[in-house]
């Protein structure tokens, strides 16, 4: 039987999984994440892999800029202490030598759709996650695209206001992520209460007209900047993924502001995009490091 463990390292918590060769769960569980040394994660990934016997293979997601192939962590995001890190290798070293492969969970999350989800039959594409900030994924010809530098996708760096460019503020992750819909809120309503995203939803689903507008200037943003992305890469299909992606209000809120803009301005020389809903969101990121190790480990024995 082959079973293959995958696992999905976070700020937080790490979440981790055996699958079996269909993409079928057997055993999920979490751990909260080290963040002092290098040396008490890989400690803690040896001892969720020796939880199982006869696992075939280790399929991790990890923030940072990863070389997928060579296995190779150039940075590890908010997990400072991992910088130009063979973490592939050190996985595998410390897990008898089973194969490892990692790679960066939003690209890891666009595998996710790629092999199991709305992007199936999809050759051209982009995801965007969208959580505490923004993740971004291109998918080209029904591959990740990495880019020369491992960093193509990386939408969270895109500036949004040309006349304050060294603002972080107006990067596109910190204005569309989290932080940048509660201050539209707060603006809204005129409150410097703090509210989590599943009250700013309760709020909109309630119809208030303060949290709606907030919202409509929100995902009119990202509608501006999806309409850009149709007009540099042309994709067949935008795929919005998180968990805000499970609010059904929210995806409408951006197709109806990317309708609004594309019917205002006429004779637009790109077609309207096609925004759809991840089908993965959870364990997009486990379902796609599972998936990307498959397609790693048959093109080497290819």
């Amino acid at each position: 039987m082959e079973n293959y463990l995958t696992i999905d390292i976070g700020g937080s918590y790490i979440k981790y999984a055996l699958m079996n060769i269909e993409g079928t769960f057997l055993e999920k569980g979490s751990i909260q994440t080290p963040r002092e040394k290098l040396a008490d994660l890989i400690k803690l990934i040896q001892s969720i892999y020796c939880k199982y016997e006869g696992v075939k293979g280790i399929g991790i997601s990890m923030p940072g800029v990863i070389d997928m192939k060579e296995g190779f962590a150039y940075t590890g995001g908010s997990l400072s202490y991992i910088q130009e890190c063979p973490f592939a290798s050190l996985i595998q070293e410390a897990c008898n030598g089973v194969p490892v492969t990692i790679g960066n969970d939003a690209k890891c999350a666009g595998y996710a759709e790629i092999g199991f989800g709305v992007l199936k039959d999809v050759e051209d594409a982009i995801i965007l996650v969208f959580g505490t900030g923004l993740g971004g994924c291109i998918v080209k010809n029904r591959e990740v695209h990495q880019g020369k530098n491992f960093s193509a996708g990386e939408v969270s760096a895109v500036k949004i206001n040309t006349s304050e460019s060294n603002n972080t503020n107006n990067w596109w992750g910190v204005n569309s992520g989290a932080r940048g819909l509660l201050r539209k809120v707060q603006k809204s309503i005129g409150t410097n209460q703090k509210y989590t995203g599943k009250e700013i939803f309760a709020m909109a689903n309630a119809k208030n007209p303060l949290v709606l507008e907030a919202l409509d200037h929100f995902c009119h943003d990202i509608a501006v900047q999806i309409l850009n992305l149709q007009a540099i890469f042309d994709p067949e299909k935008i795929a919005i993924g998180g968990g805000i992606s499970e609010q059904e209000i929210f995806i409408q809120a951006i197709q109806e502001n990317i309708n609004k803009i594309y019917t205002a301005n006429k004779g637009y020389p790109i077609p309207l995009p096609k925004v759809v809903a991840c089908k993965y969101r959870n364990d997009a990121n486990l379902l796609g490091a599972f998936y990307q190790h498959l397609q790693l480990n048959r093109n080497r024995l290819d």
